[in-house]
């Protein structure tokens, strides 16, 4: 991959309350994909220096030069979402979560084990996830071995940063749609983890994840089992459907009435830790959330998902941002009708202000600043990205969107009053994909004008 250099306007989070603004920014990234160089507020003429001092010249770095009305992010980080349900999204509102799975879900992806069909669904929905500026997405996969080993070489076709796994889940689930038993989802699992690993030893974009789907669709021997696997694979995260719905809580009390909640079980399978991302977290107690923070499990907030079921459950977000903890943001597909990041934040936004009137208010609504944490450094952090992506920095990787906001679309008009502050709100709150006109993961462009599908990958 060649060299290439952007000069114009950057915006990243540096924490969950602080966004930094860099006009007139030289962002230089080397052969790997890795910003180099990150030089703020220069003057175009100190550009072809600037370049020399990176042993770079115009010619052998070329420059892209962001118009007055375009700037760079971060690419969003999509920490939960269910590349098999891509084609029911906005199918099924209003019904219960189990009643949701067990009459629409499932058959949906069960359809998965005929490989062409998934091989189609997954293009279409890392496509879509890529031209919506998702450049990373944590994946559940079907309960299929073969689909999941497809998702991931579509990811990797592609060029989509993924973390994926297959779905392990042997009761509680149609006979059509279940594994055999525990010893042949460990199996499948321990397939995936190894084929996987071997299919991306060069680009380091797609990892494997431990996925028992929730505690009631896992038999204790299958749950032990796979924290056996953690074990054995300390690099590999986990992830599964945590405290999503009071159905899902009662019923997995009634399973295993020997834990106090689903923390303690989890935690007693080995399945809680660093590498854990715990989707919803709605219903925690005190107690849990003490422990899922001293654990340092990250929580991916799915509020579309969430405010669309037959219920609006409201996760405490604020709190767990009060206290630090690794909190991301998830669409949730096709649980959620939306793929898209600057929906599930606005959602957020709207969930967090119920929150608030919730909680008297105790708990803040968040601001656009925090959403935005979530959508890419928070999201990084739970995916355990931090060190790579999800801002800008040197050494980091070049996961980058490139927005304009003087785009013919629905966008709120930028005005010549306007602040960037004002420009980026206007984005975040009222922009769509049209905005995002160029997409990059890992330096290479996946979205845009100059799109190239050499990844050393071929499907």
């Amino acid at each position: 991959m060649a060299p290439q250099s952007f000069f114009g306007t950057l915006i990243h989070s540096l924490s969950p309350t602080t966004v930094e603004y860099l006009p007139q920014t030289l962002l230089i990234i080397d052969e790997d994909g890795r910003i180099a160089a990150l030089h703020p507020l220069i003057s175009a003429s100190a550009i072809p220096s600037l370049l020399t001092s990176s042993n770079y010249t115009p010619s052998t770095c070329p420059l892209t030069t962001l118009s007055p009305t375009e700037f760079l992010i971060p690419g969003f980080i999509d920490t939960h979402t269910h590349a098999p349900q891509w084609a029911q999204r906005g199918v099924g509102r209003g019904l219960p979560l189990l009643t949701w799975l067990s009459d629409l879900t499932f058959a949906n992806e069960a359809r998965c084990h005929d490989a062409d069909y998934a091989q189609t669904l997954f293009h279409s929905c890392i496509t879509g996830g890529l031209k919506q500026g998702i450049t990373t997405a944590c994946y559940y996969s079907s309960l299929h071995a073969p689909a999941t080993l497809i998702l991931a070489k579509t990811c990797l076709a592609l060029g989509q940063r993924a973390l994926l796994g297959k779905c392990n889940m042997d009761r509680n689930a149609a006979s059509w749609y279940q594994d055999e038993s525990a010893a042949s989802s460990l199996a499948d699992t321990h397939t995936v983890i190894s084929e996987v690993q071997a299919l991306d030893q060069n680009t380091g974009l797609v990892t494997p994840v431990i996925t028992p789907r929730f505690a009631i669709c896992c038999t204790p021997a299958l749950l032990a089992g796979l924290g056996d696997l953690a074990r054995k694979h300390p690099a590999v995260p986990i992830q599964t459907h945590f405290n999503e719905s009071r159905g899902e809580v009662d019923f997995t009390r009634s399973l295993f009435p020997e834990y106090a909640d689903e923390t303690a079980l989890y935690e007693a399978f080995g399945l809680l830790g660093e590498r854990s991302i715990l989707a919803h977290a709605i219903y925690l107690s005190e107690g849990e959330m003490e422990r899922v923070q001293r654990l340092g499990c990250g929580i991916a907030h799915c509020p579309v998902a969430n405010t669309t079921m037959d219920a609006f459950m409201v996760a405490p977000v604020r709190e767990y941002l009060r206290r630090g903890m690794k909190v991301g943001l998830g669409t949730d597909c096709g649980g959620g009708y939306s793929s898209s990041m600057l929906e599930t934040m606005r959602a957020a936004f709207v969930v967090s202000v119920a929150r608030e009137s919730e909680t008297q208010g105790r708990d803040e609504a968040l601001s656009v600043a925090e959403g935005f944490y979530m959508a890419t450094v928070g999201g990084a952090r739970v995916c355990g990205l931090e060190g790579k992506v999800g801002r800008f920095a040197v050494g980091m990787e070049f996961d980058a969107l490139v927005v304009s906001a003087g785009i013919d679309g629905v966008m709120a008009p930028v005005q010549s009053q306007d602040a960037l502050q004002t420009v980026f709100e206007k984005f975040l709150m009222t922009g769509d994909d049209r905005n995002i006109v160029r997409v990059f993961v890992k330096g290479r462009e996946v979205k845009g004008g100059s799109v190239s599908r050499d990844f050393g990958f071929v499907l």
